[in-house]
């Protein structure tokens, strides 16, 4: 049963990723259709369209085969031996400073809304205290 659950759930991220395709398909955008279907689930999980529950499993699944994803890519480059000159040294400099900074982006931004967080539950029991006190 939860196999079934991962598959329907792996279904449902996929079918954002062609309705992506679609949208960027008819309106001729220049963003990939993958972005926009990142986007539009972005949109339905914000506003509590689908509970974030409807695609945990499923998501957590791919996140866990991920780097089986980026090995044909990697033997890809074999074929180009100019990216692996002094061309391609500064490439991956470029790719290990860029992941280094989308890190610490990503923590940074994390741990501000998870303060921010955190004082809005701090708040909100601090007015249910206040209003049950009364």
């Amino acid at each position: 049963m939860k196999l079934l659950k991962i598959v329907m759930q792996i279904v449902l991220l996929f079918a954002f990723s062609y309705i992506g395709s679609v949208v960027q398909d008819l309106f001729q955008l220049n963003i990939p259709g993958s972005i926009i279907g990142l986007i539009l689930l972005l949109i339905c999980l914000f506003f509590r369209i689908i509970p974030v529950s409807f695609i945990n499993h499923g998501a957590g699944a791919l996140l866990a085969i991920l780097p089986l994803l980026f090995i044909p890519a990697m033997i890809g480059i074999m074929n180009y031996p100019s990216l692996l000159s002094l061309d391609g040294l500064f490439l991956l400099v470029v790719i290990v400073l860029s992941s280094i900074i989308t890190l610490i982006m990503s923590g940074v931004i994390g741990q501000y809304f998870e303060k921010h967080s955190r004082k809005r539950k701090e708040k909100n029991k601090c007015n249910t205290h206040y209003t049950q006190s009364l």
